[in-house]
């Protein structure tokens, strides 16, 4: 059920160049401090049941840095002299092992056009780390992800710093190339949201969508970048739905939050539609509501404002919005309340946006509007503007008219911030009704 949307992508582009990741360590190693290493492990693989496992995802600050994908890796940043030096620990050659479960590169394939400077097997791993360490007052270190490294750590008598303070700020700004991964990112999931409205039609499962989408990731080589929410209905107005196993009747809505991956980059799109390809009166009124309030948060999105302007901008659109459909009443400062934090909330619980990159929830902040610290907008950020409104008809704490139940609207766009303004990276994806109504069921 999934298509080719080939004839509507881009060019594919070029992969984050070795000097870029040569220059991400020396600035990286630059700012550690005394005598110091630092330790970047790969994540753990996870157990789904008895000798079956999860898909493996590695963990970002080790590709961030190194590339490197493949389990087991630990990529030690150590002086050798004036000179910092990158050595990566990798998993042996073993025939008998690969045979069943695939080829590895081994430590000399590694040193083989990847940006390090040593190689060595993991069998190496506590003699060479414990030579590594001998002689530093500080290890850099995230405890958790891999036992081996965690005993060898223990033992040190120094301190122990965590390297992620100074690889999330270098990761919150974006290079060119990492955006030209994230617009095709966002372009591929654009393509693959339209795809969903068109072979959408009441009778469907959820689960017929999120094939269709998850379908078009791996046609094109990518995959999702978190598990695809496909509600409709009352399921809409769960914000984290993903059972996705629900029939789409005539007259609800759909929601659908899912975004894919290219080389590590995310992408995360939210649309919401009508299952038959026309807004009732209630569900349009909603959704004119949260697009005008995307609208005013992707404004927002202005180098030099404050992290929480978009927040801000959205939350006063939805409040007065909300006032003008007799759903909340009162002025417009009771609605917004105290801190951002009034009646409105009952209706719009999250945050207006998050960073996005190699984490689709990327480093550097959190949501707007759950109390993080306040940040500065700079130009190579990437962030999400996706506000929302959730009538769920299962919900004891609301009161509200009628028609106004089982209504969940969310509209979400990716959007770099530049000197001269937002741009949104996900364009593609109509959310303009008329496009809308006029895409639904058409295969």
């Amino acid at each position: 059920m999934y298509a080719d949307v080939t004839s509507g992508l881009g060019k594919v582009p070029a992969p984050v160049s070795h000097d870029e990741f040569r220059k991400r360590q020396a600035d990286f190693c630059d700012s550690l401090g005394g005598k110091s290493i630092a330790i970047i492990t790969n994540n753990p693989t996870s157990i789904r049941s008895r000798d079956t496992h999860y898909p493996y995802r590695f963990n970002s600050y080790l590709h961030y840095l190194t590339n490197w994908d493949e389990e087991k890796g630990v990529a030690v940043f150590y002086r050798r002299g004036n000179e910092w030096t990158c050595r990566l620990y990798v998993k042996p050659r073993d025939i008998a092992k690969e045979i069943w479960s695939g080829r590895v590169l081994g430590p000399e394939g590694a040193l083989e056009g990847w940006p390090v400077d040593e190689t060595d097997s993991r069998l190496n791993l506590e003699t060479s780390m414990l030579e590594l360490m001998d002689g530093a007052d500080i290890v850099y270190h995230v405890t958790g992800l891999d036992e081996d490294v965690d005993k060898i750590v223990a033992d040190f008598n120094g301190d122990l710093s965590d390297p992620r303070v100074y690889l999330d700020d270098m990761r919150v700004i974006k290079s060119d190339s990492e955006i030209e991964l994230m617009r095709y990112s966002g372009e591929l999931a654009a393509l693959t949201h339209i795809e969903a409205m068109r072979r959408c039609k009441p009778g469907m499962g959820e689960w017929h969508l999120q094939a269709i989408i998850e379908g078009c990731f791996l046609y094109h080589q990518s995959e999702w970048a978190y598990t695809s929410i496909v509600g409709c209905g009352d399921n809409a107005t769960i914000l984290h739905y993903t059972d996705n196993k629900s029939i789409m009747n005539d007259g609800e809505l759909v929601l659908i939050d899912a975004g894919c991956e290219i080389s590590g980059y995310a992408s995360d799109i939210t649309r919401t539609f009508p299952v038959n390809g026309k807004f009732t009166e209630a569900q349009r009124a909603i959704y004119e509501l949260v697009l005008k309030a995307q609208l005013a948060g992707i404004a927002a999105c202005q180098s030099g404002s404050p992290w929480s302007d978009m927040h801000h901008a959205t939350s006063r659109v939805l409040a007065q919005g909300l006032l003008d459909l007799g759903i909340l009443t009162g002025t417009i400062d009771d609605a917004l309340g105290d801190d951002w934090n009034g009646p409105y909330r009952q209706f719009f619980m999250h945050g207006t946006g998050h960073f996005l990159g190699l984490d689709v929830h990327d480093v550097g902040g959190g949501r707007q509007g759950d109390g993080v610290p306040e940040r500065i907008l700079e130009p190579g950020m990437v962030v999400t503007v996706e506000p929302g409104l959730y009538f769920g008809a299962w919900r004891e704490d609301i009161d509200i008219d009628s028609k106004w139940k089982g209504i969940g609207v969310r509209i979400e766009d990716d959007i770099l911030i530049t000197e001269s303004g937002p741009i949104v990276l996900t364009e593609k994806c109509p959310k303009n009704i008329q496009e809308i109504e006029s895409l639904i069921g058409t295969i």
